[in-house]
């Protein structure tokens, strides 16, 4: 079965200080399908990235002024959620072990063999459309838990710590009829149709983390 043609509406950014390395790169992806934007500094990229594009980061570890490992630092603490691959022509275990611990893709040596890099983009992009899907899912259950009146919020929380109809009517003082109807409206709103899904659905919201 042949590999699915890269999305157009996704973004290969490049972010290499030598030009011939660059020009390299964005060639073979291109070559390849996919949409690139190459960069010869770390200011460049940050002035020109925009968090809606879907996309990966393909990123030299030395660079000037900023380093590939602090501005992957710098990503996160803005909380954008961009998949890195990196690429570095003199790395070492304790630097390629920070990069993935801080959540790189992936870390390829120079000069890289056009097979890996591939594979290595190909799975950063499949990390960023699931991103982009929880992100979605999230605010979706968001809105629909939103949505629940202060009782069934709390008749919520007691369905998803295990109570049964008898014990959140005594909790909450009122009828076990009463509860019953809440529930079933906790479910009709929150979209789902077991009380699996509703547990799932409240840990995506981190409901009742402390």
């Amino acid at each position: 079965m042949p590999s699915p043609t890269p999305s157009s509406l996704s973004t290969v950014f490049l972010l290499d200080d030598e030009p011939g390395m660059l020009k390299a790169l964005t060639r073979l992806l291109k070559a390849e399908g996919f949409t690139v934007q190459a960069f010869t500094s770390a200011k460049a990229f940050l002035g020109s990235y925009r968090p809606e594009t879907l996309g990966c980061l393909v990123l030299d570890v030395a660079m000037p002024e900023l380093n590939g490992l602090e501005l992957q630092e710098r990503l996160t603490q803005s909380g954008l959620l961009l998949p890195i691959v990196f690429l570095t022509g003199h790395g070492d275990i304790p630097m390629s072990v920070q990069a993935i611990k801080a959540g790189a893709v992936d870390f390829l040596t120079k000069p890289v063999k056009d097979a890996n890099l591939l594979r290595a983009v190909r799975a950063a992009l499949q990390r960023a459309a699931e991103q982009r899907d929880l992100i979605s899912e999230i605010a979706l259950l968001r809105r629909r838990y939103a949505s629940l009146t202060p009782r069934e919020s709390e008749v919520m929380a007691q369905v998803v710590a295990g109570k049964l109809n008898k014990q959140t009517a005594t909790d909450l003082g009122t009828g076990e009829h009463t509860i019953k109807v809440h529930r079933a409206r906790v479910m009709e709103k929150m979209g789902v149709e077991s009380l699996a899904d509703l547990v799932r659905a409240a840990e995506r919201l981190s409901l009742g983390q402390k």
